[in-house]
């Protein structure tokens, strides 16, 4: 069936993630950061899923900001930045403003001119990704940003993809979703969704339930896959 809505995950897809990190270890005065912000960028976005997995299986929900603090201040505690107040506010202030991919305005660009339909499906709560599609001036690109926090629960709940559908009236043949998370990328897949697992770090595949049907190292040939 013909692709007539692309859905992309928001951060560590559209966004990246590790530049809050990486542009504050450039600022002045921070040299403490600048030898550890790889560490610090990973470790925060490992807990920041680890803790929406677990709110989710436990029926615990908050906001992802929340989930965003307590991640931060864990990776800062594990890298002996945690007594760094500043440098705790400047990293979150950062996370609102959140650099894309470079690759990533020509291709919806390119999607929308083919005609198709766009939207994000995010963890992240409404004003954050308010601010992050304003910051990175893409909402001329999408037709819908989509939170979980219309449903309270993370993904990989069922609940969060069928809010595509619920949104765009359409089929889950339909559906290409994007994301570089693979556990997503497989969800998706289980649910019904065309899916495109964008492998930036070059993982190895995960071990689920289902697989995503291709698999790419950045967005470049997205237009493609989806037949433009």
């Amino acid at each position: 069936m013909t692709i007539k809505i692309c859905v992309f995950d928001a951060y560590g897809t559209l966004f990246d993630v590790g530049a809050a990190a990486r542009i504050a270890a450039g600022e002045d005065g921070r040299d403490a950061l600048a030898a550890k912000w790889p560490e610090v960028a990973e470790y925060w976005r490992q807990k920041q899923l680890q803790y929406t997995w677990l709110r989710a299986v436990t029926d615990n929900h908050t906001d992802f900001w929340s989930v965003t603090k307590d991640g931060l201040d864990w990776a800062l505690e594990r890298t002996g930045l945690g007594d760094d107040l500043e440098l705790r506010e400047r990293l979150l202030a950062l996370y609102w403003e959140l650099q894309v991919y470079k690759e990533v305005p020509m291709m919806l660009a390119q999607l929308k001119a083919a005609g198709l339909q766009t939207a994000i499906l995010s963890n992240g709560a409404p004003d954050m990704l308010d601010g992050a599609v304003s910051s990175a001036g893409i909402e001329t690109f999408l037709d819908a940003v989509l939170s979980v926090e219309d449903v309270g629960v993370f993904k990989p709940d069922a609940k969060v993809y069928q809010m595509v559908l619920d949104r765009f009236e359409c089929t889950t043949e339909e559906v290409l979703f994007v994301s570089s998370n693979g556990w997503d990328a497989a969800s998706a897949s289980g649910f019904g969704f065309q899916t495109v697992w964008a492998n930036r770090a070059n993982e190895p595949m995960d071990r689920l339930f289902a697989e995503p049907r291709e698999e790419v190292s950045d967005l470049t040939t997205i237009p493609a896959i989806a037949g433009v």
